[in-house]
């Protein structure tokens, strides 16, 4: 009977360290970016400029993005092949899926609205409402997780499967932490802007 190590090499130290730097990217950048919000110390390094301070977090969140990537290849490499989850076609049509709402979603909202900009104080004018967020809310997120899952199943690997699994469920309790804080942030804005209104009809 076959079970789960027939199909994926658990002893693999490349596995380890790719399901590490899947975990540890969304922590990263959330304790970052909340630290700056509270606390502005990237915004203070960078002259108490807080553009400079949110390119330079996007750069680090690039990076690491690119070397998680690189990770993960290399940890597909060490895995065995599994026919029946070799799916080229398939894969291929889910990374060009991801790739079309990460890269969109980038282009939407520019450097800033993608790199958690919110927390520096760079806010934006109105929510983002067209393609890819008529979609889905989070579609650098779900356009990732379609990327790991597309060269998964392009390469034939169930160890490739699972750490799509992975990030999808990192990524979903990512959201769970954000979205309410930063909702929270724009709530925040528009109490401000209210008191403001009132405070100048008073006077």
């Amino acid at each position: 009977m076959a079970t789960l190590t027939d199909f994926v090499d658990l002893s693999q130290p490349s596995l380890k360290l790719c399901a590490l730097s899947i975990a540890f990217n969304p922590i990263f950048w959330n304790i970052v970016a909340r630290t700056e919000y509270r606390n502005h110390f990237l915004t203070r390094i960078f002259g108490n400029n807080p553009y400079y301070g949110c390119y330079f977090l996007a750069f680090t969140i690039f990076t690491l993005g690119i070397v998680r990537d690189h990770i993960y290849q290399l940890a597909l490499e060490d895995q065995p092949y599994y026919d029946p989850v070799h799916q080229p076609i398939l894969g291929g049509a889910l990374f060009a899926v991801g790739s079309v709402l990460v890269l969109s979603s980038m282009w939407a909202l520019g450097v800033t609205g993608t790199y958690l900009g919110d927390y520096f104080g760079i806010l934006m004018d109105a929510p983002v409402t067209g393609f890819p967020f008529n979609v889905t809310g989070s579609p650098m997120y779900w356009g990732s997780t379609l990327n790991f899952l597309g060269v998964a199943l392009y390469r034939g690997k169930v160890a490739g499967v699972l750490l799509s699994a992975g990030v999808f469920v990192l990524y979903w309790f990512a959201l769970k932490w954000e979205d309410p804080f930063t909702a929270e942030i724009y709530a925040k804005r528009e109490r401000e802007r209210a008191k403001s209104k009132r405070g100048g009809k008073a006077q």
